[in-house]
């Protein structure tokens, strides 16, 4: 019977901070938990062989930490294993960006691998690229409340209108990546762009591939999945291109935004005092930004089916959550009912919605209060960690 489990920090400090919030229910659940800290690796390596007990211990990680073939306290490069199979241990891997980033890892897991998406369109291109990984259930981001109880600040008590965390990246920094092998490529990629731009409910996967077969039709499926992990840098210019317009429209309406995280002095505005920087924090900062401002601001990284944990992280402390929808939060979100919804199809009405929005506080409480018990109800890591350790039972 699984009753230990192994997490890590002291790398990615969100995925960290999402461990440690559901190793909290494990510890409810009577599991023992242990982190391998990446800051402190020939001390956690010691504590590791004495925590694993054969039988007995899972490994419960985010983004292939401890599952990257990269470091001699899990994998055995003579003998071209991880230390997981010595003793049997089952990995279960949340993976919160799309799979394309990980080809290289998921191309060597362990035999008791089990692979989580966040969203049902990674599970699906799972399944179609690589059939022989064991999937877990889908398992959408979930969010953190600093007020569990509800205690939290009413938005007539908060010091924002408007904020957002997160991190700005001008597209266009992106574009050496397009014009590396020479203008046709540079075409070819912008053509992709395009089209994602022009109708963002398309994945950049199905558009990528689409495009591949024009040009070379007698190309493979193996030869799309070889070449998808090339085009990343796609995956972040589209997001990061609507994270800055909705960004922009804002602020030249004439709205402050309160940024938290890096680059938005970055994005051009008619308005650049109405984006207020305020620097990089962790994750329980940030938190605490979500639970001083009326209005917490999310632009979808491309999860068309599946959701984002700053919608369920602003309800969880009691903030109402802006967000374009996506197929999954469809069946979660009801627009003026406990959540604001825009669409990235039609961003030149956001200033309406806002302006709409914050001269009705009342409505906005409301919307707020139902955010918060909705999301409490089924939208926090507790309820991620049982369906995890349902799995090992």
């Amino acid at each position: 019977m699984i009753n230990r489990i192994i997490m890590f920090c002291g790398d990615i400090e969100t995925t960290a901070y999402f461990s440690e919030q559901m190793a909290k229910t494990f510890n409810e659940l009577g599991m023992l938990t242990f982190f391998y800290d990446y800051t402190k690796e020939k001390e956690s390596a010691g504590k590791l062989l004495s925590f694993i007990r054969k039988g007995e211990t899972a490994v419960v990680t985010f983004n292939f930490h401890g599952l990257t073939g990269e470091s001699e306290a899990f994998f055995d490069e003579e003998e071209g294993r991880y230390i997981w199979e010595e003793f049997d241990i089952p990995c279960i891997n949340i993976a919160v960006d799309h799979p394309f980033y990980y080809h290289r890892f998921l191309e060597k897991v362990p035999p008791e691998y089990i692979h989580i998406s966040i969203d049902e369109n990674h599970d699906a291109y799972m399944k179609h690229y690589f059939p022989e990984i064991k999937r877990g259930p889908f398992l959408p981001l979930a969010g953190t409340s600093l007020y569990p109880d509800g205690s939290y600040k009413k938005l007539t008590e908060r010091s924002m209108d408007i904020c957002f965390v997160g991190n700005y990246v001008p597209p266009e920094n992106f574009a050496p990546y397009m014009s590396r092998n020479g203008k046709e490529y540079e075409e070819f990629y912008r053509g992709i762009l395009d089209e994602l731009i022009k109708d963002p409910s398309k994945l950049l996967e199905d558009v990528a591939a689409d495009a591949i077969k024009r040009e070379i039709p007698e190309a493979t499926e193996k030869d799309i999945k070889d070449t998808l992990p090339n085009m990343i840098f796609l995956d972040m210019y589209v997001r990061f291109h609507f994270r800055g317009e909705v960004i922009r429209i804002l602020s030249d309406a004439g709205y402050k935004i309160h940024c938290y995280g890096s680059g938005f002095e970055d994005i051009e505005t008619k308005h650049p005092g109405n984006i207020i920087s305020g620097g990089s924090l962790d994750s329980e900062g940030c938190l605490k930004m979500l639970s001083d401002s009326v209005i917490c601001l999310n632009v979808m990284p491309w999860f068309k089916r599946g959701a984002h944990d700053r919608i369920f992280n602003t309800m969880l402390n009691g903030g109402v959550s802006l967000t374009d929808s996506s197929l999954y939060l469809d069946n979660w979100l009801k627009d003026k009912d406990n959540s604001l919804i825009y669409s990235l199809s039609d961003l030149e009405n956001l200033p309406g919605i806002v302006g709409s929005a914050l001269s009705d506080k009342a409505m906005l409480q409301d919307i707020a209060d139902n955010g918060f018990k909705m999301a409490s109800e089924y939208h926090t890591w507790k309820q991620r960690a049982l369906i995890i350790a349902g799995l090992l039972v």
